[in-house]
């Protein structure tokens, strides 16, 4: 126990280091290696004219800064989702809130084209909640729907209803190719003015979570406890999916769909830091901002030269550990 109580400490303690060293690895290596020594030049003494310069100030520092934050949005909403719902499977990319957010981007860039970033962000974000409403909709409906096993089901029949619904629609409109990028989650295309829009929404999004993760701790013991406990539980969990929806809405806005992140880096969090969502919030949020850019380093190498999609890198660790999940705690709810 008083291992655990240190960790969080431990962590966070060495966090910087850790970052800093990703952010060495994913700007030094890729299809063109660079070396230590022009990164120093590329930031403060930017030369227009030298490519290694570009490629480290438009490409590869957004790259790693970008990861970073798309994998600290994702697993403190995977946190969130878990805590609220006690369902070990909750997560954004499995109950339909990334879904609804790609759904939405795809309906903006037919039927709105040529919207400004602030708007596609605040489109993702109307999509997470629609994406959302539709899975919980539905599981308050079906007997039992709230199970993990059921609700997973439903996340994932949604999602691909609403996936089959946009691909349609952009492919008659002949948009694909333009809206693969949600789809596949190409890192190395983010905008930098993207990112720079993303922070007050993010700051909104991380606040809220913070703020709630003491009354997420309660929520995940049970409803009826922490009713009994003067919780006001509708109020907290309505808080609690507005923060999802908005980390989840800005990162498919970012980056398009990812998914494992908010699956697997919640349950590591837990067994390193016990069951304090105080220390959970944050440490899922260090632990999946690193995991996520060192599954972007591992991208570049898996087919050198060439890159392998994110998404399959994220899928060989999330995987088996769904499967993992499904076989050791079976259908129930976390109790």
């Amino acid at each position: 126990m008083r291992i655990k109580a240190s960790l969080p400490a431990v962590i966070l303690g060495v966090a910087p280091a850790a970052v800093v060293l990703i952010i060495l690895l994913s700007v030094l290596y890729g299809a063109k290696n660079i070396e230590a020594s022009t990164i120093w030049n590329a930031v403060f003494h930017f030369d227009p004219e030298n490519v290694d310069h570009q490629i480290i100030r438009y490409s590869r520092l957004p790259r790693v800064i970008g990861a970073l934050l798309i994998g600290t949005f994702l697993a403190i909403s995977g946190a969130l989702m878990q805590g609220m719902t006690r369902n070990y499977l909750a997560s954004p990319s499995i109950m339909g809130v990334s879904d609804g957010s790609v759904f939405a981007v795809t309906m903006a860039m037919v039927f709105l084209p040529n919207q400004h970033s602030v708007s596609m962000i605040v489109l993702s974000l109307i999509g997470s909640a629609v994406g959302a409403g539709i899975v919980f909709g539905l599981a308050s409906v079906i007997p039992k729907g709230m199970s993990p096993v059921k609700l997973a089901i439903l996340g994932t029949i949604v999602g691909l209803f609403l996936n089959g619904v946009a691909d349609a629609i952009a492919t008659y409109y002949q948009v694909s190719q333009s809206i693969s990028f949600w789809y596949n989650a190409r890192l190395h295309q983010l905008d930098p003015e993207m990112i720079k829009l993303s922070i007050p929404f993010a700051i909104v999004g991380i606040g809220l979570a913070i703020a709630l993760s003491r009354q997420i701790t309660i929520l995940s013991l049970g409803d009826e406890l922490s009713a009994g406990l003067g919780q006001r539980t509708r109020l907290i969990k309505g808080l609690t999916m507005l923060s999802v929806i908005i980390l989840t809405g800005i990162s498919v806005a970012l980056a398009g769909k990812i998914a494992f992140i908010g699956l697997i880096i919640p349950h590591i969090t837990r067994f390193l830091v016990g069951s304090d969502y105080r220390n959970i919030v944050i440490v899922s949020g260090v632990l999946g901002g690193l995991f996520l850019a060192l599954c972007d380093v591992l991208s570049r190498f898996v087919n050198y030269p060439f890159e392998t999609p994110i998404g399959v890198v994220t899928a060989l660790f999330g995987v088996p550990f769904f499967l993992y999940l499904i076989r050791v705690k079976g259908g129930g709810q976390r109790g």
